[in-house]
């Protein structure tokens, strides 16, 4: 069992993931990045031509979706199957239908068992869990629980250099259509009682990182790298 678990919320391009990763990198914990499995889903649908707005189709292949990740976050791979897809869930027509799919209660109660699957069975002294509803639903019984969040244009920003072959236009109405259809399925805008809120609208990377790797060593000292 992982002895200290952090969770990390926020929205999308508030840099949950890039942070998340390299403050695992330097605790010397593993990483794990729950939005890739949603991403992962909605790339298995469309390779197989699976109704991702009807709801019955996408439940009915949640069996055959054979998923694994990567969570050394210095080996960091996505797998649906044999086939790595970590490049390939960042596509814009992925990005398009990741909301249809991410709002399905069943899909969500799915993907969760697998996240507390892969949290209980990590061999490091700690995992770093980030995407949304981590620190309510997926996690909300770990040591640290972070908001890690930022300014609209901010976002933008970031999710512009994020994704591959979309405009600064398309990734701004994007991310607001991400975050209109998200927030009708979990609040990630608003810390819960007892989360930490980061914002990072005014912070480099290094420093929204070292900000994350200070509340895991408060919560504790002893139990992460000196690095």
């Amino acid at each position: 069992m992982t002895t200290l678990v952090v969770a990390v919320d926020g929205p999308a391009g508030s840099g949950k993931s890039s942070v998340s990763r390299a403050a695992a990198t330097r605790l010397g914990f593993d990483y794990l990045d729950t939005g890739a499995a949603y991403r992962a889903l909605a790339w298995f649908c469309l390779e197989r031509g699976i109704d991702t707005y009807g709801g019955d189709d996408l439940i009915d292949s949640l069996p055959g979706f054979e998923f694994s990740i990567g969570t050394d976050p210095d080996d960091y791979f996505v797998r649906v199957g044999a086939e790595t897809v970590t490049n390939d869930i960042r596509e814009p027509r992925v990005t398009h239908i990741v909301s249809s799919v991410a709002r399905v209660p069943e899909v969500r109660r799915y993907l969760v068992k697998l996240f507390r699957g892969v949290i209980e069975g990590s061999p490091a002294a700690g995992i770093i869990v980030e995407g949304r509803d981590i620190t309510t639903v997926v996690a909300p019984d770990a040591r640290v629980r972070i908001l890690l969040t930022a300014s609209e244009e901010a976002r933008m920003s970031r999710r512009s250099a994020e994704l591959t072959g979309v405009d600064a236009s398309t990734t701004a109405r994007e991310l607001a259509s991400r975050d209109a259809q998200d927030s009708r399925v979990v609040d990630f805008m608003n810390a819960a009682d007892g989360v930490s809120t980061i914002d990072s609208t005014d912070l480099d990377f290094d420093q929204t990182v070292q900000a994350v790797v200070s509340l895991v060593r408060s919560a504790d000292p002893r139990g992460t790298q000196n690095t």
